[in-house]
């Protein structure tokens, strides 16, 4: 990969947007762990150093050799990284006097430098941080001010070394990714080639490269990530490529026929598996998120073992892992991020499976699946199709799961989803769903009272689903389905519509 931008983690909330910020621009990026230094520095033409919930002035606060880094190829510090490079480089950096957190304006921009060609004074920045920047290090330039915040940008003079104490990722910096162009095209000079033909033509290469003449296994879901995952890996080897659609008895209403349907024009070789009662049978019991993510991620893997006996030479399983799976699955690059949950194509297979995994997407956000999916001229229905979890409906059903309890929810769901297409809103939204709620809730019906469940439905609008807001959807709108949910779905006496954002909720319930 060409023009590559090392970005080096310190824990960030927003080190993924910086990534998200730089593809933007048609360059490619990288997230690494800022303690572990990748050994092929020549490979990237420019660093950016993310923040840190750390302050620089603490004793276990993350402190990466730059050595090979600072005054050797272009290097902007973001936040903690504008502190660490101050901090450590002569100058001083020491806790605000207020608070600094939200939006700003740039009260002066001075010395004029190519970093802020096109900034002018009043432009709002984002900060956040409880530190600041007293004193720029050695060589320091100031560039601009805020009102509360003096060293707002500063350069060091004889390198191509930058410092911002506030956010250029985040929207609400209205310029911020002028202000990363200005940094990555006209100070370090890389190209902005990285499109999407690029990434197909680059990725299918590495994928013939990679698996030569053997046979493929793909867990294909109808969902876009894995439908794309499959183009790609028919365009790089043919027939060579299985793909398998397995009914885990947690789909959509009618979904296991009608994505075989799908998949007919396309010329994949696709072949379905009805493990439905294999799958309820392993959950029988399981009322724990967590638990029952686990289970359906070993019963795929099971499922998929023994489809792959079947198909002589089997050297691989394909996923259509995409970044975000991984970033709330496991630590984005290794660095000291959270785990926000499990997902059932993260994290490797078992020993007694002798598959290794290709993962063509691994390194794309959502957006950027649907923006290589088009460029592969996949139809649009495929490719805007609301994502949908790897587990289905068995974490959108809290408590244990049973047979009634996923009819229940299909009617449901099917109800809310065909609504949004009748209705014009299907499009509008990023991901919608019902929830099957373990709440009984007391009604009244035909003057009798009833004792039944409750379900909440969801609906959200987002890029890439590492964050998201509720979408607000016409009064009447709910109304209408509500009363169509609880006049057609037994059992169900109550409904509600849940308005909560991502953060501080995820997307799922479970």
């Amino acid at each position: 990969m060409q023009n590559q931008v090392l970005i080096l983690d310190f824990g960030s909330q927003y080190t993924q947007l910086i990534a998200r910020r730089v593809r933007e621009l048609n360059i490619y990026s990288e997230i690494k762990p800022f303690s572990s230094l990748p050994s092929n520095l020549d490979a990237y033409q420019a660093v950016i150093l993310s923040g840190s919930p750390y302050s620089v002035r603490a004793e276990d606060a993350p402190h990466p050799d730059l050595e090979k880094i600072k005054g050797v190829k272009p290097l902007l510090g973001i936040c903690y990284g504008a502190q660490y490079l101050a901090h450590f480089n002569g100058g001083n950096v020491a806790p605000s006097a207020t608070r600094e957190y939200g939006r700003a304006n740039l009260s002066t921009v001075l010395n004029e430098d190519v970093f802020l060609d096109g900034i002018s004074a009043g432009s709002q920045v984002w900060m956040s941080h409880s530190d600041t920047i007293k004193q720029l290090p050695e060589n320091g330039v100031l560039l601009a001010s805020t009102h509360d915040v003096e060293n707002a940008a500063y350069r060091i003079k004889g390198e191509e070394t930058y410092g911002i104490q506030f956010h250029p990722e985040v929207y609400h910096t209205k310029d911020g990714s002028k202000i990363l162009e200005n940094f990555l095209v006209k100070i370090a000079g890389i190209k902005q080639d990285w499109t999407p033909k690029a990434f197909i033509e680059t990725t299918i290469n590495e994928l013939k490269e990679t698996i030569g003449n053997e046979q493929v296994i793909l867990g294909l879901s109808g969902g876009v990530d894995s439908s794309v995952a499959a183009m790609l890996l028919h365009r790089a080897i043919g027939s060579r490529l299985h793909c398998i659609f397995v009914n885990n008895g947690l789909l959509r209403k009618n979904e296991f026929n009608s994505v075989l349907e799908q998949y007919k024009d396309l010329g994949l070789n696709v072949k379905g598996v009805d493990a439905s009662a294999r799958f309820l049978e392993a959950l029988k019991g399981e009322s724990d998120p967590e638990g029952k993510r686990k289970i359906i991620g070993r019963t795929f893997i099971d499922v998929f073992d023994d489809e792959s006996q079947m198909v002589e030479n089997a050297k691989w399983l394909a996923q259509g892992t995409i970044y975000p799976d991984r970033i709330e699955s496991v630590s984005a690059s290794g660095g000291p991020s959270a785990t926000i949950k499990s997902h059932h194509n993260v994290g490797g297979l078992p020993d007694y499976m002798k598959l290794k995994i290709v993962e063509p997407l691994q390194l794309l956000f959502k957006d950027e699946v649907r923006r290589v999916g088009r460029s592969l001229g996949m139809p649009s229905d495929i490719l805007g199709r609301h994502p949908f979890p790897g587990p289905g409906l068995g974490i959108r059903i809290l408590g244990d799961i049973t047979e009634e309890k996923v009819t229940m929810l299909q009617e449901v769901d099917a109800i809310f989803i065909s609504s949004l297409k009748e209705n014009g809103l299907y499009d509008q939204v990023w991901q919608a769903g019902a929830i099957l709620l373990p709440v009984n809730s007391v009604g009244v019906m035909g003057d009798e009272r009833t004792y039944e469940q409750c379900v909440a439905l969801r609906a959200v609008e987002s890029t890439d689903g590492m964050t998201a807001d509720w979408v607000n959807l016409p009064y009447e709108f709910l109304q209408k389905v509500s009363n169509t949910i609880i006049n057609r779905v037994k059992g169900v006496n109550r409904v509600v519509y849940d308005i909560s954002s991502k953060p501080p909720a995820t997307i799922e319930w479970e």
